[in-house]
């Protein structure tokens, strides 16, 4: 399993019920998790709980003020923790593991000094953008949705890196691959996060089981002859790690394919909480 358990600024305190109890800074959030499917511990005492609506969605019941928004860090980054009202806080802290990996391949000693170009499609609010930034790549960050895209913004200011070489582009993924096809434009790592349902910016569908390997092959096509990594994360319970390990070996042959679980350690329990898979493609 990749375990993301290098955190100090979060931890999963406690999960089960189908709710999970974590850290973020000095607040702590009780909010749904279908993994969770054991009894959770008996001190459940936290600052605000989410709760599901039966016609979809749900709201925050807050048992103490919180501020709107406040920020917590990770190895020198810092981000900006929002409830929303779908349950997400902006973050996904089990997502450091990858951070990390792919960190560790840009960094300058091991990239060789080169210039490295990353591609993080369907980037949400700008985690893995920041940590590669902050590595030394030049990042093209791409989500549909502009309200994520500021986020990310303003997690890369917030970590100190506005200078950094990154380029935000509210588009669809699939049809944002294909122009940079057209354009000859290469990367050496490629990143995505793709969701199991969605809409681009003009509607357009988005289902993962049947569009997830044909957008890879066209981002295989994106890749450069000096490639650093692929990266696929999934949070969709139907597609195993070896499913993510196959697509990658099929699509981009000749490197290396690896895929498994991730996930975070509950603190007062000693177990893992699995959250996703990734599998991740080396050259």
């Amino acid at each position: 399993m990749y375990l993301a358990n290098e955190w100090e600024d979060f931890a999963v305190l406690d999960a089960g019920g189908g709710n999970k109890l974590e850290r973020w800074g000095n607040v702590t959030l009780l909010r749904p998790d279908p993994q969770a499917v054991w009894p959770i511990g008996a001190n459940t005492e936290c600052d605000a709980v989410y709760h599901r609506s039966s016609s979809g969605g749900g709201s925050w019941e807050y048992r103490r003020t919180l501020p709107a928004e406040w920020r917590i860090g990770y190895k020198g980054l810092r981000f900006i923790v929002r409830p929303t009202g779908f349950k997400h806080t902006g973050l996904f802290p089990e997502q450091a593991v990858n951070w990390d990996w792919m960190s560790g391949l840009i960094k300058p000693e091991t990239a060789k000094n080169r210039e490295i170009r990353v591609l993080n499609l369907f980037g949400y609010t700008g985690g893995a953008t920041c940590a590669c930034a902050a590595a030394g790549a030049k990042v093209v960050h791409v989500d549909a949705a502009k309200g994520m895209v500021e986020w990310a913004k303003n997690n890369i200011a917030a970590s100190g890196l506005s200078e950094k070489p990154v380029r935000y582009l509210v588009d669809d993924c699939v049809k944002l691959v294909k122009r940079e096809i057209r354009r000859g434009n290469r990367y050496e790592g490629i990143l995505m996060d793709p969701p199991s349902y969605g809409r681009g910016p003009s509607g357009e569908m988005w289902k993962i089981e049947d569009q997830i390997f044909a957008l890879v092959k066209d981002c295989a096509e994106l890749i450069s002859d000096e490639p650093l990594f692929f990266l696929i994360n999934s949070y969709t319970t139907g597609l195993a790690p070896q499913v993510l390990k196959n697509i990658l070996q099929v699509a981009l042959p000749g490197g290396k394919a690896e895929a498994d679980e991730v996930g975070l350690p509950i603190v007062n329990r000693g177990l893992i909480l699995p959250c996703g898979s990734s599998g991740r493609w080396t050259y």
